[in-house]
C-alpha cells in the first residue's frame, strides 16, 4: 500500500479507546504488500481493518455488540442512515446540523446535553431493556453512543449501556465520518466475528495472511484493565498465541506498550528478549494523550511499540 503524507484514511465512525488512526500513517506501510486474509484480531473501531489492502478481512472482536453493530452497517448500507434519522426524531433528540446550536438556545461550547439528557436515558432505558435485538436494536445502540458522553462505548456488568448524554449530537462531522466508513472499498471483503482471542481459528490462515493484534495494553490507565479486564494471565496467554502463529509460519504484526506513566510491561519486555532472534520491533511515535494525567506524567515517555515477526 502506497503511502505519503496526502493519503487519506478512512477513520472509525466511533471514538474506540485505544484507536489507531492516528498511528496509521507509521503501522500501514509496514504491512505487507501480499495479503490474501487480513485479520483484525482485537478490532475495536476497526481504523485499522478498514484502511489494510487485502484479499478478504476478518473483523474480531470479543465485544459482541460492537460486532453486532458492524454487520448490522454492513447488511442495512445506506438505509443505515434512514433508520437512525427515524430514531433521531422518535425521540426528539437535537438535530444541529439542521436547525443550528441557537435553535436549542446554546453554543458549541456549552453543547447540547441539558437539552438530549432526558429524551437521551429514555432512548438507553428502552434499548437495555429491548427484549429483541433486531436491526432497530444495533442502530439504537450506535445512537446513544453518538449522543454519549465522548461518543463512548461503556456497558455495566449486568450488559447495560451506561454512559450519560454528552455535548454533541449527529452532526455533519460525525455523518460524513460513517459514511465514508459504510462505503470503504474493504468493507464489503468484511468478515465479522467474535470469538477470545484463544479460540480464534487459525486454520484457515496461510503464510499470506497477516494477523493483526491490538489488545488492551497491560499497562495503560484504560478502564478494562482497571476493572481487571485484562491481567497478565491474559497477555501471556497472547504471547503463546503469537508464538503459534510464528511456529504456523503465519505472520503477525502486534501492536503494544512497553513503558507508560513510568511503569514497564514486564512481561512483554521479557518475551521479546527471549526471542530477540525471531521477532523485528519497531518503535512508533506514540499519539497518546492521558488528559488529566498529562500534567502528572509528562516526565514519563510513553514508548509503543509494533512487533513483526516477518
Amino acid at each position: 500500500m502506497f503511502i505519503d503524507e496526502k493519503t487519506e484514511f478512512i477513520q472509525s465512525p466511533l471514538n474506540y479507546t485505544g484507536g489507531k488512526y492516528k498511528l496509521l500513517q507509521q503501522i500501514l506501510p509496514l504491512f505487507p504488500k501480499d495479503i490474501d486474509i487480513f485479520v483484525d484480531l482485537f478490532c475495536g473501531g476497526c481504523n485499522v481493518g478498514i484502511n489494510v489492502q487485502s484479499e478478504k478481512v476478518i473483523l474480531n472482536d470479543i465485544n459482541k455488540n460492537l460486532i453486532k453493530l458492524f454487520e448490522t452497517f454492513q447488511s442495512l448500507g445506506e438505509k443505515t442512515f434512514d433508520l437512525i434519522d427515524e430514531i433521531i426524531l422518535e425521540y426528539d433528540l437535537s438535530q444541529s446540523a439542521q436547525y443550528g446550536f441557537g435553535y436549542y438556545h446554546t453554543t458549541g461550547t456549552r453543547g447540547l446535553s441539558f437539552y438530549n439528557k432526558d429524551k437521551y436515558l429514555k432512548l438507553r432505558n428502552d434499548f437495555n431493556n429491548a427484549k429483541v435485538k433486531d436491526t432497530k436494536y444495533y442502530i439504537m445502540l450506535y445512537v446513544l453512543i453518538v449522543y454519549a458522553f465522548n461518543n463512548q462505548i461503556r456497558f455495566n456488568r449486568q450488559g447495560e449501556f451506561n454512559l450519560p448524554a454528552g455535548k454533541r449530537d449527529f452532526n455533519n462531522s460525525i455523518r460524513q465520518k460513517l459514511r465514508r466508513f459504510i462505503e470503504a472499498p474493504a468493507w464489503g471483503k468484511c468478515e465479522f466475528s467474535s470469538y477470545d482471542f484463544r479460540n480464534f481459528d487459525i486454520s484457515r490462515l496461510t503464510k499470506d495472511s497477516l494477523v493483526y493484534v491490538d489488545p488492551p495494553y497491560l499497562i495503560t490507565c484504560a478502564s478494562y484493565t482497571e476493572k481487571g479486564g485484562w491481567g497478565s494471565r491474559d497477555e501471556l496467554d497472547l504471547l503463546k498465541f503469537l508464538d503459534k502463529l510464528q511456529n504456523k509460519g503465519i505472520r503477525f504484526a502486534l501492536s503494544n506498550v512497553l513503558r507508560c506513566k513510568g511503569q514497564e510491561n514486564i512481561i512483554l519486555s521479557e518475551w521479546l528478549a527471549d526471542n530477540a532472534d525471531k521477532y523485528k520491533i519497531i518503535n512508533l511515535k506514540s499519539n497518546y494523550n492521558y488528559a488529566s494525567y498529562s500534567t502528572k506524567f509528562k516526565k514519563f515517555v510513553t514508548k509503543e511499540i509494533l512487533v513483526l515477526n516477518y
